[in-house]
């Protein structure tokens, strides 16, 4: 896997999936939102509203975008394989409809929704089966949404932390990169497609980084004695960079919109 490229070609693709029902807890409370301006770009780039819109969130985790695209008015159910993240939102979101399954096999009536959202997950399917899925399942107009949230490598801190991951993690940690690459099987498949890159940060404390860093499938799936000496490197270099605990953590929003023909 090249730097950049975040589609999965490992041998253990299902392992590092897997990997995330151990830390559920962690990604629901640690891993970054999204800004308002997401939805504004994703609206925009649509032309038409969320409210009222019939939205597939697949690859659902434990349930971050949902809530937030609900949030905005939208008819949700979450899409969600792996019994740990479910289990998560759940018990987080109570009120929101969940179905197991996957974008590769969407278990969904032809013409049933409008839009198919991927937030951090397109790259878990197969987009020679994902794609023709979503186009299937979409109303025409309705559109496929996908996005992530980066660190910005041109901030220094962000660079030295990804060179110090890169050499304590050899064949695991590629860092963070560009996510461009999938708009690729798009315009091919017939849609129409937009794209928009947002810049924004949050502020929180050193454990909260390091709690999303071990969301992270690269540090999920290795066992605890292999995370601790990562995370106490981690957490010596951040308190050094941040010695008032609190950290500025900048992000690239990438999102991309391929509206279906109406």
């Amino acid at each position: 896997m090249t730097k950049g490229r975040l589609f999965i070609e490992l041998d253990n693709f299902r392992e590092l999936a897997e990997s995330f029902g151990a830390v559920a807890p962690e990604y629901d409370r640690a891993r970054p939102g999204y800004p308002d301006e997401l939805f504004d770009e994703l609206e925009r780039l649509w032309g038409r509203s969320l409210q009222g819109a019939r939205v597939l969130d697949v690859g659902a985790g434990t349930g971050i975008a949902t809530r937030l695209l609900a949030a905005r008015g939208a008819d949700v159910i979450a899409v969600e394989p792996y019994a740990g993240m479910a289990a998560q939102l759940l018990a987080a979101s109570p009120q929101l409809p969940l179905v197991r399954g996957n974008g590769d096999d969407l278990p969904f009536h032809d013409a049933s929704a409008d839009l198919i959202s991927y937030a951090q997950a397109f790259h878990w399917t197969r987009p020679e089966r994902s794609v023709p899925e979503a186009i299937r399942v979409l109303r025409p107009g309705g559109a496929l949404a996908t996005w992530w949230n980066v660190h910005d490598e041109t901030v220094p801190w962000v660079r030295a932390r990804v060179e110090r991951l890169s050499a304590a993690l050899p064949g695991r940690f590629h860092g963070y990169g560009r996510i461009t690459e999938h708009t690729g099987h798009f315009a091919p498949a017939g849609l129409a497609v937009g794209h928009a890159r947002l810049r924004w940060e949050r502020r929180v404390t050193v454990d909260h980084v390091l709690t999303d860093l071990t969301s992270r499938s690269f540090m999920a799936s290795l066992s605890p004695e292999e995370r601790a000496p990562v995370l106490d490197a981690e957490r010596a270099a951040l308190t050094a960079d941040f010695p008032d605990g609190l950290v500025d953590e900048p992000f690239l929003l990438d999102l991309t919109v391929a509206v279906k023909a109406g």
